[in-house]
């Protein structure tokens, strides 16, 4: 994420038998996707609402052997915010994180549940420490 813009939103579609038809996460301000490029979105969809939240990212880590550290925070973000969303949707506690991820709404309709969730920015950013001190 090359801007400034750290909020972002997940849209979450469930089918009436809680498997994952489909999610995106991206950014609020332009929209722009947050995605490792993994494939992590394509590995969750099919699968049922309790087997996503069991997910532990070093597993991810493991299956999609990402290489760069840029990628595996992307991933790392991807996967907490859905694990997050689905623990909120079926009830879980989840440890309080200053209120960061926040459901929106959820939708019934005959065939199908929607989730929309907002994640906030942190309430301060980290320092940025050069790699070089001169």
């Amino acid at each position: 994420m090359p801007c400034k813009d750290t909020k972002s939103k997940l849209s979450i579609v469930l089918d009436s038998k809680d498997h994952l038809l489909d999610f995106e996460y991206s950014k609020i301000t332009c929209n722009k996707e947050i995605d490792a490029g993994s494939g992590f979105r394509e590995y969750c969809i099919g699968k049922p609402v309790d087997i996503l939240s069991k997910l532990e990212f070093d597993d991810l880590l493991n299956i999609f052997q990402l290489g760069d550290t840029e990628s595996q925070f992307l991933l790392f973000l991807e996967w907490r915010a859905l694990s997050v969303a689905l623990d909120q949707y079926q009830g879980k506690l989840i440890p309080k994180e200053d209120d960061k991820y926040q459901i929106a709404t959820i939708a019934y309709e005959s065939d199908r549940v929607e989730i929309k969730q907002v994640v906030l920015e942190p309430p301060e950013m980290p320092k940025i420490i050069p790699c070089r001190k001169r």
